[in-house]
């Protein structure tokens, strides 16, 4: 008598990396409430549909960059570079890679490697997944997508005001109202001289009050004082609030090209606060920095956040180059919309095909086409491994779906070459017929009902 054959093994299901989140569709119930692929969607229409307005063009950097990029770029004593990065050294040659925690270094690498600017400044956008090391919480994850805008070439002010207003137009789009859902914050980290005198009255002001600092503020002390500034330690912020600003060691250009870039945006009707502490978390900037900020997601108060960084080319190998830019987190973003009930386009299909005969299928194949062809948004009832199911059980589909008519292709509609037109969202309108070879013709009643 043979053996019986080895029991396979159970495997257990996996699981994603903690931090990093599937986007399913709004038919996948999931209990973290994270936005729907339908609600990202429509998000990244509405941002090329604004990018295309202001004129700027779309681009995509690798994910995987040289570490070397972030350190010369982001600081050596920056949390991401310190805390945040996923790097590692490549087994075949030893290059040290690192994960992209933001796009803007990596952008000015392209731009750098490619002599991209040779005909002129550029406007720039793009939008993909970044990745840092941290704690996951709501709205701030070990990877998350993000939308970076930038205008390469430009040194004036009125680009500074340009893409600030830009992002006014995008949450104006979305449904958002500046001042009442998202509210501007302003600041001027001026040049790079008139920083190394702030920074020198800074560790002279908190070298007085080093009794009152963190561990974070002793360590950031000599190497970054700015970050300072930007503790979120309750215990340090009256101690912050006494510290110098920069504002008062700001020379007469600087002051002058703040003054344009707030005049532009009084003129455009658009309110903001001049925050002094505000300083960014990356070394690259200077002048104009601004965050949008909210008070509807709890401690994650930043949407979106940037500035004007012109020693960032230099510092990366390449010719002395003005540039300013943003960067939106999206998963915050959309998080913002729900809280909110901001209302979002409908992404059900417009129609729902029922099918009581599997031997009509070939014939409603071929009057969906046409109406897809139309422009209709139709979805088709299909065969599980029980068959196509009851009539009950296909409206029931139909209206699940969330269209607005069920297509029923009925064996006495098809002999007469018709389909039967069922409205599934208003009880008292009535069924109509509409012949299938003229499918194009009717299909408008479909799109605009």
């Amino acid at each position: 008598m043979s053996a019986a054959p080895p029991a396979k093994p159970t495997l257990s299901p996996l699981a994603a990396v903690k931090g990093m989140n599937d986007i399913l569709p709004a038919a996948v119930p999931r209990k973290d409430k994270l936005p729907d692929s339908a609600l990202w969607l429509w998000f990244e229409d509405t941002v090329r549909s604004v990018m295309a307005r202001y004129g700027y063009q779309y681009l995509l950097t690798p994910l995987v960059e040289p570490t070397a990029l972030f350190v010369r770029g982001l600081g050596e004593v920056t949390d991401i570079v310190e805390k945040e990065m996923y790097s590692w050294r490549d087994e075949m040659n030893g290059d040290a890679l690192t994960l992209r925690p933001e796009a803007t270094a990596g952008i000015v690498r392209a731009m750098i490697e490619h002599n991209a600017l040779y005909g002129g400044p550029l406007r720039l956008w793009t939008i993909g997944a970044m990745f840092r090391h941290e704690r996951p919480q709501k709205g701030r994850y070990r990877q998350f997508h993000q939308l970076d805008v930038e205008a390469l070439g430009f040194a004036g002010p009125d680009v500074d005001a340009e893409i600030i207003l830009l992002a006014r137009r995008l949450w104006r789009s979305l449904g958002l109202r500046e001042g009442e859902h998202v509210r501007l914050e302003l600041n001027s980290l001026g040049q790079a001289g008139e920083r190394a005198a702030h920074r020198a009255a800074l560790v002279a002001y908190f070298e007085a009050h080093a009794g009152r600092l963190d561990d974070d503020a002793r360590r950031r002390l000599h190497s970054n004082p700015l970050r300072i500034l930007d503790s979120k330690n309750p215990a340090m912020q009256a101690l912050v609030e006494g510290a110098p600003k920069l504002i008062d060691f700001l020379g007469a250009q600087s002051l002058a090209h703040f003054a344009a870039v707030r005049a532009a945006l009084d003129a455009a009707g658009l309110a903001y606060r001049v925050n002094p502490r505000l300083v960014r978390g990356m070394d690259y900037y200077n002048l104009t920095v601004f965050e949008w900020v909210t008070d509807h997601l709890g401690a994650q108060g930043t949407v979106c956040g940037g500035g004007r960084y012109d020693g960032l080319f230099e510092q990366l190998g390449g010719k002395p180059t003005p540039a300013i830019g943003f960067g939106l987190g999206i998963e915050r973003l959309l998080l913002l919309i729900q809280a909110l009930g901001l209302p979002v386009p409908d992404a059900a299909p417009q129609a729902y095909a029922v099918v009581p005969d599997a031997a009509a299928l070939p014939r409603v194949l071929v009057a969906l086409e046409a109406l897809r062809g139309a422009g209709v948004a139709v979805q088709m009832h299909a065969a599980g491994k029980d068959g196509l199911g009851s009539m009950k059980a296909q409206f029931r589909r139909a209206d699940a779906s969330g269209a607005r008519f069920a297509l029923v292709f009925g064996a006495d509609e098809l002999t007469q070459g018709l389909v039967a037109i069922k409205p599934l969202r208003d009880a008292d309108a009535a069924q109509v017929l509409r012949p299938l070879a003229d499918a194009a013709a009717w299909a408008h009643e479909l799109r605009t009902a």
